[in-house]
């Protein structure tokens, strides 16, 4: 394994899936630990992953990850988050407060096409991929996902200045 371009290619994409498993599931430790755990599997796939794209193999293991410890836990998705980590989702403590509240607010699988979509900013087809769900689940969760924030996160549109229903 060449060390120097998995440690690169870990420290490159680090904060920004700390930040994305964070938004998943309200935790900050167990969103550490996702990302760890995610790091080390594919530290040892490396040499078969670093031509493609190791860090959407990354993101489907915190998801995948994630998704089987709420199924053992039968967790409910409106456990407050950790508030102390605000740095993490954006520099205004407010804001940063909002979204997480909001997004806690969604189903875990609506949670994840949301985040994917619209802050990792990756396609429908790439959120599919690592969701392992159709393009079609991916369209239907979103929409779902942004109605249920229009109608119960109210607030939201304060900050993106939206019109209120």
């Amino acid at each position: 394994m060449d060390d120097q371009e998995f440690t690169e290619w870990a420290a490159g994409c680090q904060r920004s899936l700390l930040r994305s498993t964070y938004l998943l599931t309200g935790d900050l430790h167990r969103a550490q630990d996702l990302v760890q755990e995610a790091l080390v599997k594919v530290a040892l796939r490396w040499p078969r992953l670093r031509d493609g794209n190791p860090t959407a193999y990354a993101r489907r293991i915190v998801v995948h990850d994630n998704v089987s410890w709420w199924r053992r836990r039968r967790e409910t998705a409106g456990a407050e988050p950790d508030d102390s980590a605000h740095e993490e989702v954006t520099s205004d403590p407010v804001t940063g407060l909002v979204i997480r509240r909001a997004l806690m607010r969604l189903t875990p699988a609506q949670r994840a096409v949301l985040v994917l979509r619209h802050l990792d900013d990756l396609s429908e087809r790439e959120t599919a991929e690592i969701l392992g769900v159709s393009v079609g689940t991916v369209k239907s969760q979103n929409a779902a996902a942004l109605a249920r924030l229009r109608t119960g996160a109210p607030e939201l549109l304060d900050l993106t200045g939206g019109p209120h229903e």
